[in-house]
């Protein structure tokens, strides 16, 4: 058995987590790159509607790229290049007040 490190950004920023994305990336970490990116298509193909849920997958990419920065460059590009997509899809695929939320939440 092995340990997935806390998400602290509640700690952090005031932020609650409504979804477990950071630890299915984190399980996802321990099996490779193909396992990161078999998780966000999952979680994009799932939930890539629901502007909360999305909004989060975001979230966590971005935190995943700055956690691996310094200790896992090939997971810190990969992280990236995946936020770099899911944030140009939110910014084409959610109007109106999911915008809004996506806009304000991810500030």
């Amino acid at each position: 058995m092995f340990a997935v490190k806390d998400w602290n950004i509640e700690a952090m920023t005031g932020y609650a987590p409504i979804t477990t994305y950071y630890t299915d990336f984190g399980i996802a970490e321990r099996f490779g790159t193909k396992a990161i990116r078999d998780t966000y298509q999952n979680a994009k193909r799932n939930w890539g509607d629901n502007v909360k849920y999305f909004t989060e997958i975001v979230m966590v990419l971005n935190w995943k790229i700055w956690e691996h920065n310094e200790s896992n460059r090939e997971y810190a590009l990969l992280y990236n290049r995946l936020w770099e997509e899911a944030e140009n899809y939110a910014m084409n695929h959610f109007k109106g007040e999911e915008l809004d939320y996506f806009l304000r939440t991810t500030d």
